[in-house]
């Protein structure tokens, strides 16, 4: 892993870069500088960028958005800049920071957001597939959870037929642990009780 390459042309140096940049809340952050307090506390609970829209308005969310989209994009940027294959541990440092963040004790969000800006800096068409997919199916059912599970499960797939095998096995991984991060989100699916993109500010937001 650690030999004798220079520090900052060891890809590995830029997967623990990106772990702790993917370990910034910027959730938490946002809404605590914003006087909400501990967006864990309201809510779903959880960090990310639905649940701050639930609880704190269309401004607040879009700006988690592109701060957790916006990590994941950096942490690519310098891996790649630096050292070659630093790129792929960049992008899955900063994914596994956003989800098992050390701060918060490993909970953190559910790995949407900082994904799509990881796809976007990694393989462009990749996190353009990632977009359309969530926008289309979010405007079609309302219910981010199922956007976002159907566009992680079909990203992995823009690469993998433009031969970029090492951006479709990191993607298809990722895909992986967001769909286990929406266990719960899949069983209110099934039962239809998910919560939907609109609802009452304030109220528990599954997708969070």
């Amino acid at each position: 892993m650690f030999d004798d390459t220079p520090l900052l042309a060891n890809p590995w140096t830029w997967f623990v870069v990106g772990y702790l940049l993917g370990a910034i809340p910027f959730g938490l952050i946002v809404t605590r500088l914003a006087g909400m307090g501990d967006i864990r506390r309201l809510g779903s609970g959880n960090i990310g960028t639905t649940n701050v829209l639930r609880t704190g308005g269309k401004s607040l969310a879009a700006l988690t958005l592109l701060l957790d989209a916006g990590k994941g994009a950096l942490a690519v940027w310098l891996g790649q800049t630096f050292a070659h294959g630093g790129d792929i541990l960049g992008g899955m440092g900063a994914f596994i920071g956003h989800l098992f963040p050390v701060w918060l004790l490993f909970r953190g969000g559910k790995g949407v957001a900082t994904m799509l800006g990881i796809a976007l800096a990694i393989h462009p068409p990749a996190g353009l597939v990632f977009a359309a997919v969530w926008l289309l199916v979010a405007g079609v059912t309302r219910y981010s959870s199922l956007a976002g599970l159907m566009a992680v499960t079909l990203t992995p797939l823009a690469p993998a037929l433009a031969g970029r095998w090492d951006a479709a096995l990191l993607f298809a991984g990722m895909a992986v642990l967001v769909i286990a991060k929406h266990d719960e989100n899949i069983a209110r699916l099934r039962a239809g009780t998910e919560g939907k993109i609109g609802g009452r500010r304030g109220t528990p937001d599954p997708n969070g």
